[in-house]
């Protein structure tokens, strides 16, 4: 009689479970961390961008206009309010935010306080939304992190 060395199919299947187990909790760590990049860009964004406004503001006496938009930092707007003093090359490059949107400005601030405010529209790039979706402004970026963490753990 031959005996033929391999495993067995209850073998096979306990190791797939496992190898699923393991991936599910790699894959759910990575995650986190993919997350965890995206709010940090997002902050950096807002707080290059609140410098720049406030550089432009300290050059000219006013807020780029919310037609302007962000656009104003990155090249000289030739509509009215139109700049007086604007630096060679302007006040900084203007990104997307973290899921590939352009930022929305808004100048007078429609929702908080203040003289503007810089509105990413979250992972659907729509108005609203819940979790990773919501509208996530200048003004309340790091509570909108905080329940993130919170919702996550």
């Amino acid at each position: 009689m031959k005996r033929h060395s391999g495993f067995s199919l209850m073998e096979i299947l306990i190791a797939l479970v496992i190898i699923g187990i393991l991936g599910s909790l790699v894959v759910g760590n990575f995650m986190g961390a993919v997350d965890d990049s995206r709010f940090t860009k997002l902050k950096s964004d807002f707080k290059s961008y609140q410098t720049g406004l406030m550089r432009y503001y300290n050059d000219n006496g006013f807020y780029p206009s919310t037609q302007q938009g962000l656009q104003a930092l990155e090249q000289k707007p030739d509509t009215n309010p139109e700049p007086k003093r604007y630096p060679r090359g302007g006040y900084l490059q203007i990104e997307k935010d973290p899921w590939g949107n352009e930022y929305l400005y808004l100048s007078p601030a429609e929702y908080g306080e203040g003289d503007f405010e810089i509105v990413s529209l979250g992972s659907d790039g729509k108005e609203g939304g819940e979790g990773l979706a919501q509208d996530i402004f200048n003004w309340n970026v790091d509570e909108y992190i905080e329940a993130s963490k919170k919702q996550d753990q």
